[in-house]
């Protein structure tokens, strides 16, 4: 089996990252491990299973520059969700900005919101599949 575990976003402040992934998105923090130049190895997820972010500090002016627009403005993170009005509800409640009100396409419900760097993501929930017959 193949799948993709982590995926990097770089970030300017690892305590600050940790606090809006963890507090403000109710990811879990699943490693923080101090390493010996200086850097962390910070994991977090959104569930108990599948893609994890790699959470890893700028280093030098060319990193620093992609903090908050890694993907050139576009949506670049997709968090499914099971419910979405709750989960919605709790990230405004925990100021996370959305860009966008929630709509209802053929796919599911959805609304884009900016993590704290300003990066794009969307609040997604899956509209269910047809059933089978």
């Amino acid at each position: 089996m193949r799948r993709i575990a982590l995926v990097t976003l770089v970030v300017d402040d690892y305590d600050e990252a940790i606090r809006f992934y963890t507090e403000a998105l109710g990811f879990r923090l699943v490693e923080d491990t101090p390493r010996p130049d200086g850097s962390r190895w910070v994991v977090v997820q959104p569930g108990d299973q599948g893609t994890s972010l790699l959470l890893a500090r700028a280093k030098g002016d060319e990193q620093r520059a992609r903090v908050g627009d890694q993907t050139g403005g576009r949506v670049g993170f997709f968090l499914h969700t099971d419910d979405f009005a709750r989960d919605h509800a709790r990230m405004l409640a925990a100021g996370v900005t959305f860009l966008e009100e929630p709509r209802h396409e053929p796919y599911g419900s959805v609304a884009v919101f900016q993590d704290l760097y300003g990066n794009r993501w969307d609040l997604l929930q899956p509209a269910d599949p047809p059933p089978a017959g």
